[in-house]
């Protein structure tokens, strides 16, 4: 019997890490040591990108969201780097929202990661983009890597967590960046001058391409001045670790992420899972923490053909709001081993 654990974070309580032991516990607890569990913690291009990635083995000093010094990780293996932009220019650096500076922040520090990546022997780049405190559409990060001359060469892809368009990024989530109402029309002005600076500088038209607002912009600038590639988030990492090929043959995959709600089914992690599954036709068991009250697993369809077997686990429902949140993972090694009984 062979299981696969490949959950995401549950934000603020536990990494995909820490969740998918406590999966594996869970299913064993119920098939015993004859159940090979195959842990492969994932993201979506967010924050945890670089830990479901081997996690950071090099530290640099940067530029920080709000241009104090910060020690950022990445990881280097071989020529390929992973750069993860929170740990340079995220928002929970800049203080959360209320200690941020929506029109100051810059991506000045991720590009000084990816610079320094290069310079030590990278030659191909993965940027993960979700957490930013930034709405600077990566004008800081370019400014830092000046002259994009000396990258030339290099194969940057962009794990996307969102397919946002550039201009819609302040917009969207300005809000959550502690940006107020005329902050968020002056980011946006600012995003759409960008389009045009970048189309006469570079000969890329940003305003359209889907996912160039992720990180404020910063994938859209990428994506102009170093050619990047804009990739879905969940796909890169599921590729990166192996996930169809762990998958396929699998009796039974378990994933889950701290909320699921409608964004749930559209790039991110339980989504992505699902879909891979279904094609391999194989049954998949959620938990979650805590969900929208109007989203259930019925919501999502396969792309093709019929799902195999689902179970959904809510933490928050199944063991009270309380122990979900205070005891996090001991709840999912329990719904876990639910899960395993009632799909095995």
């Amino acid at each position: 019997m062979r299981v696969v654990a490949c959950p995401d974070k549950f934000r603020g309580t536990a990494s995909a890490a820490e969740v998918a032991a406590a999966i594996a516990d869970g299913v064993r607890r119920h098939a015993g040591p004859r159940a090979e569990v195959v842990c492969l913690p994932v993201a979506d291009g967010g924050e945890g990108t670089l830990d479901a990635l081997g996690g950071p083995n090099r530290t640099s000093l940067v530029i920080g969201p709000l241009r104090e010094r910060t020690e950022a990780g990445w990881r280097l293996d071989g020529d390929v780097a992973i750069v993860e932009m929170a740990r340079a220019s995220g928002l929970l650096l800049a203080g959360g929202a209320e200690g941020n500076e929506p029109l100051a922040a810059t991506t000045a520090g991720t590009g000084e990661l990816i610079a320094e990546a290069v310079a030590s022997g990278a030659r191909r780049v993965i940027v993960g983009v979700g957490g930013s405190a930034t709405t600077d559409g990566g004008l800081g990060a370019l400014d830092a890597m000046s002259p994009l001359a000396r990258l030339a060469g290099v194969s940057v892809v962009v794990a996307c967590d969102v397919r946002t368009r550039f201009c819609d990024a302040a917009r969207i989530f300005g809000p959550q960046k502690g940006a107020s109402a005329p902050q968020i029309e002056l980011l946006t002005r600012r995003l759409e001058r960008l389009v045009d600076l970048y189309r006469e500088r570079y000969g890329i038209d940003v305003s359209e391409m889907p996912g160039a607002g992720a990180a404020g912009g910063l994938a859209g600038g990428l994506a102009a001045g170093l050619r990047a590639d804009l990739a879905p988030g969940f796909d890169v990492v599921a590729t990166e670790v192996g996930l169809p090929e762990a998958i396929e043959g699998a009796d039974l995959v378990i994933t889950g992420e701290g909320r699921l709600d409608a964004s749930s089914f559209d790039g991110k992690v339980v989504g992505g899972v699902l879909e891979i599954a279904a094609e391999a036709g194989v049954p998949v068991g959620v938990v979650v923490g805590a969900r929208d009250p109007d989203t259930d697993l019925a919501d999502w369809r396969p792309p093709a053909g019929d799902a195999a077997a689902t179970s959904l686990v809510v933490l928050s429902e199944r063991y009270g709001a309380e122990r979900s949140i205070r005891d996090t993972l001991a709840a999912i090694r329990e719904a876990a081993a639910e899960a395993a009984a009632s799909l095995l």
